[in-house]
């Protein structure tokens, strides 16, 4: 497989882009190489600069869930831009749009939209201190819920400590302020609340941990935080970023049967374009300035394109059979990926949830961050190595979740497991 052209446009971005690429994970670090970089999309592939093919388990990190360039969102598209880009006023695509996230999510009564996850849980949290009236915050290792100096945060020398800055440039005065707590360990968060009974604002957890892999939480983990935050006051947002759309039309907390007091959305509600949204109790959201006191605004929120992708990819995410279809597509790929690892006695664990999974490099299944963090790493950049040169582009990282999509054909399932049964032999 031949990217000359890709490693020359590599070489002059790292002049102007820092380290070559405008999010960390695309530079191909976690796996080792060179990144490839992409001229268009269709369907279920991706084509690279220099003319190479992929079938795409990325899917723009979750959104591209109908496949790329899908003919009836590409065509609302082409008519929306001819009316304008941005207004930076409201619109009624903002209202329609609201109303279909408001009936795929029953705990959402309100919503606010963004222009992204990142700008969601932001927001999120700071309604959430203003509501409870406290400052402090659980987060979860493992869980991650975008960038914001608040949620860079790692755990202090135990699971109940405060948190320490995950990166320069987060004021420790800040981290001090995040409290992170064992993924699927309920004693965990328990132990926080009783140390600070009435200190903690709020428990924000991925409504199905993608960023550290697929991680399912253990039964009743979830509705075990709901009972914990209702005891104690706090208030339970549930990050749907990723999860939204994917495991179910309702996300997670419908899959799950969780009543969340705020949910975060993005990615697929904007079709793949730029968007984020937070939502839930009317009572809560009312407190959003105009409503009331707690002030958020931004200039691309609401934009027009983003909400005419996102209305056109809920109609049809909402249409009888469809997830009947993408979730047979994805059982038969999964079914395939262990048969492959039972033939081969490889060391691998397959986790998967709805249309998304996660191939782990280890012996024992993946149940926490402490156990993705003690996957073989070198062994997953092999198959990542090799599953690009036969074709294939999964997320360059052990600790992300791949993505199935309805465009994915029988062809292209036929060839993933060709190709990861070659990418798995002496591993």
């Amino acid at each position: 497989m031949v990217t000359t052209k890709s490693a020359k446009i590599m070489k002059k971005a790292e002049e102007v882009i820092p380290g070559g690429v405008n999010s960390p994970v695309r530079a191909f670090k976690a796996v080792g190489g060179k990144p490839v970089f992409i001229d268009k999309a269709k369907g279920s592939k991706i084509f690279d600069v220099d003319g190479n093919s992929y079938i795409d388990y990325i899917g723009s990190w979750g959104p591209m869930i109908l496949g790329h360039a899908e003919p009836r969102v590409t065509a609302a598209l082409k008519k929306a831009i001819e009316r304008g880009t941005s207004y930076g006023a409201p619109t009624e695509l903002e209202v329609e749009l609201a109303e279909l996230v408001i009936d795929a999510f029953p705990s959402m009564k309100m919503v606010r939209f963004v222009s992204s996850g990142t700008e969601a849980t932001m927001s999120a949290i700071r309604l959430a201190r203003a509501y409870t009236k406290r400052d402090k915050v659980i987060k979860f290792e493992g869980c991650y819920h975008g960038h914001s100096d608040g949620l860079l945060v790692k755990a202090g020398s135990g699971a109940a400590t405060f948190g320490v800055p995950d990166s320069p440039g987060v004021p420790a005065d800040i981290a001090k302020l995040t409290v992170t707590a064992a993924y699927n360990n309920l004693a965990s968060v328990r132990k926080i609340f009783e140390k600070d009974p009435e200190g903690v604002a709020c428990v924000i957890v991925e409504g199905l941990p993608g960023n550290m892999g697929v991680v399912p939480p253990k039964t009743g983990f979830l509705e075990g935080l709901r009972v914990l935050t209702k005891q104690y006051g706090a208030l339970l947002i549930m990050d749907e970023v990723m999860s939204g759309f994917r495991l179910c039309y309702g996300g997670a907390q419908n899959y799950y049967k969780v009543n969340p007091d705020l949910t975060c959305l993005g990615k697929v509600i904007g079709g793949g374009l730029p968007v984020g949204a937070f939502g839930g109790k009317r009572k809560i959201m009312q407190m959003l300035s105009p409503s009331g006191p707690v002030y958020q605004a931004g200039t691309l929120s609401g934009n027009p394109l983003a909400m005419t992708a996102g209305i056109e990819t809920l109609k049809i995410l909402k249409k009888d059979g469809v997830y009947e279809k993408l979730f047979a597509s994805t059982a038969k790929l999964c079914q395939g990926i262990v048969e492959i690892i039972q033939d081969r006695g490889a060391p691998c664990q397959l986790t998967n949830v709805g249309s998304m999974f996660t191939l782990f490099f280890s012996e024992k299944p993946v149940k926490d961050y402490k156990g993705a963090a003690a996957c073989d790493f070198e062994k997953f950049s092999t198959y990542f190595g090799r599953m690009l040169k036969n074709g294939i582009f999964l997320p360059p990282s052990q600790y992300e979740a791949a993505f199935m999509g309805l465009a994915h054909s029988k062809v292209d399932i036929d060839s993933t497991l060709a190709a990861i049964d070659k990418s798995l032999k002496g591993l």
